[in-house]
């Protein structure tokens, strides 16, 4: 489909090509990690006050898992208990950290008014597949298991991320559904869903920017193990035959983004198996702008927006 970028983003997407960064894929992964969260200097708004920002680590399958806990200065309470999003950061399961999505934490919990979790699940290559998805539950299963000494009302659980964290987010969901805990919503920011990667959003000019179609199968060749990984639904949550019975879903897709296809097409099989879904896309954005709201003004309105779901959940 036709792409063509609003202003703002054609004017960031030409500054970081002017300035000369190198491919993702022509580094290392520890390479592509130092310049990711150098971007963000430049990217990244000044983040809201809050109430308090807590580190601690959470039992998971291979060690402690490091999570950071958001806790903004209105909080929503019922009987003293308070809705939680716990958030999976973006990156391809290969880059990413607790800092490089800081800012969306804390966005997210002052708009969403409600306490964030964010989870340091372990990376590829040095931790394949299905590495971040044991961290991934383990950490949702623990904060359930623990709401009350965290003040989280467990009912009211809510998982989410942005891109592979997307992916990550809707994969606990479908796990969850089978194996609790029970979850209250699911944010999928322009999720990964499918690594086929066959839709037509994958092979368009246009969407062959920022993340290019280069970098995704970077991405994937650190991440999968191998070729019987990508009908996995464990790493391919499309491959899922069913989907009802999940819970209620934001999804936002970006219109040059390569995982634009998958992303309204999972939410369609949402809508269409019965699963309350707003779906909402950003046609003039690229992938990863949620990230860009010092430079790109619609991140600021998406994550407004997300937070305007959240508080609608109850």
């Amino acid at each position: 489909m036709p792409v063509v970028l609003d202003p703002d983003a054609a004017a960031v997407l030409a500054a970081l090509r002017a300035a000369g960064r190198p491919p993702y894929e022509t580094l290392t992964p520890a390479e592509a990690r130092e310049w990711y969260l150098k971007a963000r200097e430049v990217a990244n708004p000044v983040p809201p006050p809050l109430a308090s920002v807590h580190a601690m680590t959470v039992p998971g399958p291979a060690g402690a898992i490091p999570v950071r806990i958001y806790t903004p200065l209105t909080l929503r309470k019922a009987d003293g208990m308070a809705p939680c999003l716990v958030f999976f950061h973006g990156g391809g399961w290969v880059i990413g950290d607790l800092d490089s999505h800081d800012v969306v934490c804390r966005t997210l919990a002052a708009e969403g008014e409600m306490i964030v979790i964010s989870v340091d699940y372990r990376l590829a290559p040095e931790h394949k597949f299905p590495a971040a998805i044991d961290d991934a539950l383990a950490a949702t299963r623990w904060i359930a298991d623990n709401a009350v000494a965290l003040n989280i009302d467990a009912n009211r659980i809510v998982v989410g991320g942005d891109s592979a964290g997307g992916n990550l987010a809707a994969i606990v969901a479908i796990d969850a559904r089978e194996h609790g805990p029970k979850l209250a919503g699911q944010v999928l920011i322009y999720p990964a869903t499918d690594f086929r990667m066959t839709h037509p959003s994958h092979s368009e000019p246009e969407t062959d920017c920022l993340l290019t179609h280069n970098v995704i199968r970077w991405f994937r060749d650190h991440y999968l193990n191998g070729a019987d990984d990508v009908d996995n639904w464990r790493a391919s949550p499309a491959r899922v035959d069913d989907l009802a019975g999940l819970p209620p879903a934001y999804v936002i897709t970006a219109g040059a983004d390569p995982l634009r296809d998958e992303g309204d097409e999972y939410a369609d099989r949402l809508r269409d198996a019965g699963v309350a879904v707003s779906n909402k896309t950003y046609p003039g954005q690229f992938h990863g702008f949620i990230t860009m709201g010092k430079i790109l003004p619609r991140a600021n309105d998406a994550l407004h927006d997300i937070g305007a779901w959240l508080k609608a959940l109850g």
